[in-house]
């Protein structure tokens, strides 16, 4: 560049400063050389103005000359290696400013032409992903270089196990600017059991002015980066035990335990099922009879043996019973809420009731108590709330004599609700007594 041409006011230097060349990170020189063109000994000082100043200094700063004499001057320029010093040409201007003449001030200027270099800083994250059939992987890009950077990234695996895929594929980056891509790995096969497969790959990211520099000879090739890929088996270790064990169990369920189990519920059942001593003879049907407070008898059937056994008590004294047949009898009470009502069955004149099984019915849910009692003897009492229905049986049937009554009492406190889904008015219970009826013998 053609030196800035000299003030022509009194005390204005004359000037010629030359263009430079400059690589970040490194340094340049160029100089200034100062003429004094007055008829007077002149003092200048120097100060580098501009986009360089900030890494631009000026040897000597200060000069003095006589008249008709000049003076060279070194400017030392070393600008950083970072993306804040773009590559490209950059004007540089030298402020000289006279001591005794400070009007006459002149700025000269020439260009400095900063190189590009191109550096990419990357890093990929997690180093090391565990999967069945799949990893995603993160890619840090940032352009430490000068220039616009296209970058693009090539995977390298030993074999063609893995396949990569990433988005974006390629990044456009500013000096200075920072961004992401994502990348997924995909094995072909699954590993089943075993021990789990690592799958080691690397990737490299490059740019394409830089891709084009690293294919001269001699150039430096940046490391790719490294990462991993930990395949685990589908089926682990464990879990194969475990299914041995199970099965194992399962071996010993069928061949050992089942066998003894059956044939202990079988042993039970036929125990429980054993027949109830009842009086010989031919033995029909039962009619209940119903009523509001009230129970009825229906005995049926033809003559048959006495009944097996008896409780002490309740054989009326002189009396014996003779041949007997089944009956059963139905008490329905039927009370409203706060209310205690009492329902009955007399055993008819002439006959002895043994009782084996009652029945007491509950299906409204009511709330309150109940009663049942066999001549003057309590057999038992129970809160409503507590059933819907319950059933008592005795082997020894209880006898009740001629005249004696089958009663229960009811005490309700609050109608249950019924199958309908509406609470009931009223209390309803129901119970149902069998048993063998059989003749008085005097």
């Amino acid at each position: 560049m053609t030196p800035s041409a000299a003030s022509s006011g009194p005390g204005a230097p004359g000037l010629d400063i030359a263009a430079v060349t400059v690589t970040p990170g490194g340094t340049a020189s160029t100089s200034l050389t100062v003429r004094n063109d007055s008829d007077i000994v002149e003092a200048y000082t120097l100060e580098v103005v501009g986009d360089c100043a900030a890494w631009t200094t000026v040897e000597p700063a200060r000069v003095s000359l006589y008249p008709g004499t000049s003076e060279t001057v070194t400017i030392r320029l070393a600008p950083p290696r970072s993306p804040e010093v773009r590559a490209g040409d950059v004007p540089l201007g030298v402020r000289v400013l006279p001591a005794e003449h400070p009007e006459s001030v002149t700025v000269p200027e020439t260009t400095v032409h900063i190189e590009a270099f191109h550096e990419l800083r990357t890093e990929v994250l997690p180093r090391r992903r565990r999967g069945w059939l799949r990893g995603r992987y993160r890619l840090a890009v940032r352009n430490e270089g000068n220039t616009p950077a296209q970058v693009s990234f090539t995977p390298e695996q030993a074999g063609e196990e893995l396949k990569f895929s990433f988005t974006p594929a390629q990044l456009a980056l500013e000096p200075g600017e920072s961004a992401e891509t994502s990348l997924r790995v995909r094995t072909g096969k699954p590993v089943w059991f075993g021990k789990p497969v690592v799958w080691p790959f690397t990737v490299r990211a490059t740019d394409a002015v830089e891709q084009e520099e690293a294919e001269r000879p001699g150039a430096l090739v940046r490391p790719p980066l490294e990462a991993e890929f930990v395949q685990i088996p589908i089926f682990p270790k464990w879990l194969l035990a475990l299914l041995a064990a199970l099965i194992a169990l399962l071996l010993a369920w069928f061949a050992l335990v089942r066998p003894a189990v059956r044939s202990a519920a079988k042993q039970a059942a036929n125990e429980v099922v054993q027949p109830r001593p009842t009086p010989g003879g031919s033995q029909n049907g039962q009619s209940p009879g119903t009523g509001s407070g009230k129970g009825s008898g229906s005995p049926q059937g033809g003559q048959g043996a006495n009944p097996a056994g008896g409780t002490g008590g309740d054989n009326p004294g002189g009396t014996g019973s003779g041949a007997g047949q089944q009956s059963s009898t139905t008490i329905d009470v039927q009370t409203s809420g706060g209310g205690d009502k009492t329902g009955t069955y007399v055993v008819p004149k002439g006959k002895i009731f043994g009782i084996t099984d009652i029945v007491v019915a509950n299906f409204q849910g009511d709330e309150g108590v109940l009663t049942i009692t066999f001549g003057d003897r309590k057999i038992t009492t129970i809160a409503l709330e507590t059933f819907r229905n319950q059933d008592y049986h005795w082997v020894t049937p209880i006898k009740i004599p001629e005249d004696a009554t089958v009663t229960m009492n009811v005490t309700c406190a609050k109608p249950g609700t019924p199958a309908t889904g509406r609470q009931a008015t009223q209390c309803h219970e129901v119970l149902n007594v069998s048993g063998v009826l059989s003749d008085v013998t005097r």
